[in-house]
């Protein structure tokens, strides 16, 4: 059988693109034709992933189209005569741009507008998460179902060393708390500055909240977060925004976090749940949108979102090592649920149901 995938870009260390080409793999593997398609590839995936102008792109017996932001392809896939699968990996909720970015707003109201005109265009609607799965149904996609992103975390795991960066900034004596992922509304970035106000008021006064990832992409947002920890009058080297990070350097902030602090209120999946999870760092999470289908049981969650109460617990995570190692336990666990052998057998359950 050939079954391919459509990804509107193929960047090398995002979350979509680096599941389609580990499902892509694992379909090989199982004896299928499989190719990656997409209109916007990196330089150092150009031997890996194949241009969507390729005519090829258009015969599979199968197609999956991973959808999380509008593109020529969803009119493209909804011509297709059969074998159409959407992979819905969610659209940030319009609401959280508005204050900050016009541009960003049109765009994520444009990727539900634009979701919407799939259903009753697809053989079947996936969701990467159960809270995505739902809101296929909401909108009134016939057959659904979850299949989850497929993560590759031995980049996170790798041995790699950076003595520069972990002697200078990540080996003084400060408790480090991190988060990986876009400084966007959505990521509530501003509660993480409220939360280290609370926590050096009542726990501890030697911490650093380190955040990796794009701070670029809505400026008057960061802009808001300076304000903020002015505001607080925090000393500066208490927070490290990186900007975009190789891969070993990554591992090797993981490698140095006493805790992973999500207080996100709306996620589609949250990919670097699972990358903490593989390097042993204990997750404090604020339970909401996909965060408690993707943690399951693992992990600390809260709700509501109080946090004087988080502060306390992040307090007893980084210094309780009997906690600690409960809790990573528990994550080592739930882990082992998105291995290579789960995906496998999702992926012979899909093609089943689609015989």
């Amino acid at each position: 059988m050939i079954i391919n995938q459509w990804v509107p870009a193929a960047h090398k260390g995002d979350a979509i693109g680096d599941s389609a080409r580990r499902v892509r793999d694992l379909l090989r593997t199982m004896g299928h034709d499989s190719e990656l398609y997409a209109l916007t590839i990196d330089d150092e995936l150009a031997h890996d992933v194949r241009r969507f102008g390729d005519p090829a792109a258009r015969r599979g017996d199968l197609t999956i189209f991973h959808y999380a932001l509008p593109s020529p392809m969803t009119s493209a896939f909804a011509s297709l005569a059969s074998g159409r699968v959407l992979q819905y990996h969610n659209v940030t909720p319009a609401s959280y741009f508005a204050p900050y970015d016009p541009a960003l707003f049109r765009l994520a109201a444009l990727g539900r507008e634009e979701l919407a005109t799939l259903v009753g265009r697809v053989d079947l609607a996936l969701g990467d998460s159960e809270y995505n799965r739902q809101e296929l149904d909401e909108l009134g996609f016939g057959r659904t179902g979850v299949f989850p992103i497929a993560v590759d975390t031995t980049r996170i795991t790798q041995p790699a060393r950076r003595p520069a960066l972990e002697r200078v900034l990540l080996d003084d004596g400060l408790v480090n708390f991190l988060f990986v992922g876009r400084i966007a509304p959505n990521k509530k970035i501003e509660d993480h500055i409220k939360l280290a106000e609370v926590y050096k008021r009542y726990v501890d006064a030697y911490y650093r909240f380190i955040f990796v990832g794009r701070f670029d992409v809505v400026p008057r947002y960061y802009s808001m977060i300076r304000a903020l920890m002015a505001e607080y009058r925090f000393l500066t080297d208490r927070f490290v925004f990186t900007g975009p990070v190789p891969d070993e350097e990554l591992a090797v902030y993981y490698r140095h976090a006493a805790v992973y602090v999500s207080l996100s209120e709306h996620e589609g999946f949250c990919v670097p749940l699972l990358e903490a999870m593989a390097a042993d760092v204990p997750v404090l999470a604020y339970a909401a949108a996909a965060v408690p289908d993707t943690l399951g049981g693992a992990g600390v969650q809260f709700a509501p979102k109080d946090l004087e109460y988080a502060a306390e617990l992040l307090g007893a995570l980084a210094f309780d090592d009997d906690l600690r190692a409960r809790v990573i336990a528990g994550q080592r666990q739930r882990l082992a649920d998105f291995g290579d052998a789960r995906i496998t057998r999702e992926l012979t359950a899909l093609l089943h149901r689609l015989s």
